[in-house]
C-alpha cells in the first residue's frame, strides 16, 4: 500500500533503504520525504553517491566549502560522491523536502546534461509545470517505497530523465557536441602524452582554450578537476605495470611522467593508500608466456 504523508497524515519523516545492488545503468540507495523542524541541519557530512533534494515548501541553505547556497520551494540541490556538505533549515520558514540518493553508469552523464555539477549544484526548473512533476516523480518513489526494485528502478529512471527535462540549465544538443569535442580532444592528449611532464596549461591549449575555461568545462563533464584526473590516469597506468610487468618501480615512474621516483611514490599512495613496491607484492601477475 503506498504511504500517506503530509499535514493530515500526522507524520514529519517517510524513509526507505532500497537493498537491490543488481542494477548497473541507475541503482537507488535510499529515499524519503521530511517536515524539518526550525534550524535543523545535517552534517558535515560526506557522501558515497548522488544525492538531490527536491524543495516542496520552506527556505534553508546549502554549505559546500567556502560557499553558501539559498535554497527554496521549487528548487533542488545535488550533492556528489566524495563531497562534504552541511544543509540546514531556516528557523522562521523551515523545508519541506524530498530526496533521493542514487548512482550509476548513466547518472554522470544525465547530470551533465542537466546543467548540474559541483560547480552548479542548485536545480531551477525552466518551468513551473517542469519542477512540480519533477515532485510528483520523486514523491511517487517514496510514496510507494515497499513496490517491487523493478518497478522502483523504473521510476528512478523516469525521475532522472525529468530531472534532465526539467532543468533551467540543461545542456542543449550544439553545446554538448561542442563539449562532447573538447573532451574527447584533452583524453585523447591526455592518453598520448601522460608518459611526459605535461600540465594543464599544456592540454588546454592543445583544445585550443583558455586554462580557466577549460578546467570549469573539464570538471563540469568529468566530475573532477584536468589535474585529478592526470594523476589518476597515471596512477592506474603504473597499477597496470606494476602487475603485469617486472620493470623496477623507477622505471615505472618515468613511465607514467614522474622524474623523481619519491613524488611517483607519494602520488601512487596517495591514490591506492599504499606503497608502488606493497602493492605490487599483492597484485603481481606473471606476464604472458612465462
Amino acid at each position: 500500500m503506498p504511504t500517506a504523508f503530509g499535514p493530515d497524515a500526522g507524520n514529519k519523516l517517510i524513509f526507505h533503504v532500497f537493498q537491490d545492488e543488481r542494477f548497473v545503468d541507475l541503482n537507488l540507495y535510499q529515499y524519503g520525504w521530511e517536515r524539518t523542524e526550525p534550524l535543523h541541519s545535517y552534517g558535515p557530512h560526506r557522501r558515497n553517491h548522488y544525492l538531490f533534494h527536491y524543495i516542496i515548501a520552506g527556505q534553508g541553505r546549502l554549505y559546500v566549502g567556502e560557499h553558501v547556497y539559498p535554497v527554496g520551494p521549487g528548487e533542488g540541490f545535488l550533492i556528489l560522491p566524495g563531497q562534504t556538505t552541511t544543509y540546514a533549515s531556516d528557523e522562521a520558514d523551515p523545508w519541506e523536502y524530498t530526496w533521493i540518493e542514487f548512482d550509476g553508469l548513466r547518472v554522470r552523464e544525465s547530470l551533465s546534461l542537466a546543467g548540474l555539477g559541483a560547480a552548479k549544484p542548485i536545480y531551477t526548473p525552466a518551468t513551473r509545470v517542469g519542477g512540480e512533476k519533477l515532485r510528483e516523480c520523486m514523491l511517487q518513489i517514496v510514496q510507494d517505497g515497499e513496490a517491487s526494485p523493478i518497478r522502483q528502478i523504473g521510476r528512478g529512471f523516469l525521475f532522472l530523465d525529468q530531472l534532465v527535462e526539467s532543468s533551467a540549465a540543461r545542456q542543449h544538443q550544439s553545446q554538448r557536441r561542442l563539449r562532447d569535442f573538447y573532451m574527447k580532444e584533452a583524453l585523447s592528449f591526455i592518453e598520448q602524452n601522460y608518459q611526459r611532464d605535461v600540465s594543464v596549461e599544456d592540454i588546454a591549449a592543445f583544445c585550443g582554450l583558455n586554462r580557466s575555461y577549460f578546467g570549469k568545462l573539464f570538471r563540469d563533464t568529468m566530475g573532477e578537476s584536468p589535474q585529478a584526473f592526470l594523476l589518476h590516469y597515471r596512477m592506474a597506468q603504473a597499477a597496470q605495470f606494476l602487475k603485469e610487468t617486472t620493470q623496477p618501480v623507477s622505471t615505472i615512474s618515468t613511465m607514467v611522467g614522474y622524474a623523481n621516483p619519491l613524488h611517483f611514490s607519494r602520488a601512487f599512495k596517495s591514490v591506492y593508500g599504499i606503497s608502488p613496491r606493497a602493492y605490487r607484492q599483492t597484485h603481481f601477475t606473471h606476464p604472458a608466456g612465462v
